[in-house]
């Protein structure tokens, strides 16, 4: 059997700070494309990588996500097996090239955790989707049909609890969630504002993606009279992706009994010390439900999920934007572009095509 190469993403060493490109390193080895004997485990090849914030706090030794291990710092001299592989772990898709389990065969498309390499061995029970709806671009399972889309799903209808005519702020409203956020809550007959961080993107929420109003938050000094510039009545449903000084703005524009899923701090996560938030007392005053939430708890929706949306899709009621790279050469650099706002719409690392 034919010898492949596999290149891989690996880190270097645990960061600290604001990531940089040289915070990661391209490796190479050279595998056998075959299962090891008995084995139930699934050989992927990768198509496409989502590059999401989540994986900047699994480089340091000490953060973690549920379902996700800190990282682990390889050798860049060390040319990495398939089964030792110390590749970063995010979601992508993939096609099956041999299954040792009944749920997968040879050709399968699928989404789900994998390694940031351009083959993967990973055990059948990791979560994986089978990808049944291919009338929609497959990139669209690393987004809108994926982790970003149900993330924004369960945040907003599930922890949100919408009611038509209400008040929504989404901070970092252009990104993978926030972009859909805002459509969804058009579509319950809410009013909605997003912030973004460059005109382009303020342009892109209010003249592709429906929202209401939206503003660049960079070109407002007191975010306070933003808010109440936008939100004369207060906030019924703040959808949270940044953290920081937005959140304590928007504490004291919030409404009695509002409700902010807090999905992301994203303005916090690269802050050797994170900034505190001042306005708290405002929960108790307001009576405002904030809680966060891990996609995980919410899987079970996805075929719910998919009945919901895939309409919205094909009738073109709901779209999406994607800023996708290509070669994995190019994802550290793809990755690291997500905290300087380089990305416009979701970021995508195209490795292969199918």
């Amino acid at each position: 059997m034919a010898q492949m190469r596999n290149k891989q993403v690996i880190l270097r060493d645990y960061v600290s700070g604001f990531p940089k490109e040289t915070d990661m390193s391209i490796v190479e080895s050279t595998l056998t494309l075959k299962l090891p004997e008995g084995s139930n485990e699934v050989l992927l090849k990768n198509l496409y990588l989502s590059c999401d914030p989540f994986m900047r706090m699994l480089m340091t030794k000490v953060e973690s996500v549920e379902g996700f291990p800190s990282y682990v710092p390889g050798s860049v001299s060390y040319a990495l097996s398939l089964l030792e592989s110390q590749s970063l772990t995010g979601f992508g898709v993939a096609k099956v090239l041999e299954s040792g389990h009944t749920d997968y065969k040879k050709g399968d498309l699928v989404w789900g955790l994998t390694k940031w390499e351009e083959y993967s061995l990973v055990p059948s029970t990791q979560m994986l989707f089978k990808i049944e709806h291919k009338d929609v671009p497959l990139s669209y399972y690393t987004g809108i049909l994926g982790m970003p889309g149900m993330t924004a799903y369960a945040g907003f209808f599930e922890l949100g609890s919408p009611k038509k005519g209400e008040k929504v702020f989404i901070s970092a409203a252009s990104g993978a969630v926030g972009q859909l956020v805002g459509q969804f809550a058009k579509l319950t007959g809410c009013y909605v504002v997003g912030s973004a961080g460059s005109k382009e993107k303020v342009d892109l929420l209010k003249n592709k993606l429906g929202f209401d109003e939206a503003f660049n938050y960079k070109e407002e000094p007191d975010l306070d009279a933003a808010l109440k510039r936008y939100f004369p009545e207060g906030i019924d449903i703040y959808f949270e992706n940044v953290g920081g000084k937005t959140l304590d703005a928007v504490l004291l524009n919030m409404r009695v009994h509002g409700r902010i899923p807090v999905c992301g701090m994203v303005s916090q996560y690269n802050l050797t010390q994170p900034e505190g938030v001042t306005n708290l007392t405002n929960l108790i005053y307001k009576r405002i439900r904030m809680q966060g939430f891990n996609v995980f708890d919410f899987f079970h929706l996805y075929p719910k999920f998919l009945e919901f949306l895939l309409p919205h899709i094909k009738e073109g009621k709901v779209v999406y934007v994607e800023d996708i790279a290509e070669d994995l050469e190019n994802g550290p650099a793809a990755l690291v572009g997500l905290f300087s706002g380089h990305n416009f719409g979701k970021q995508v690392l195209l490795v292969a095509r199918e």
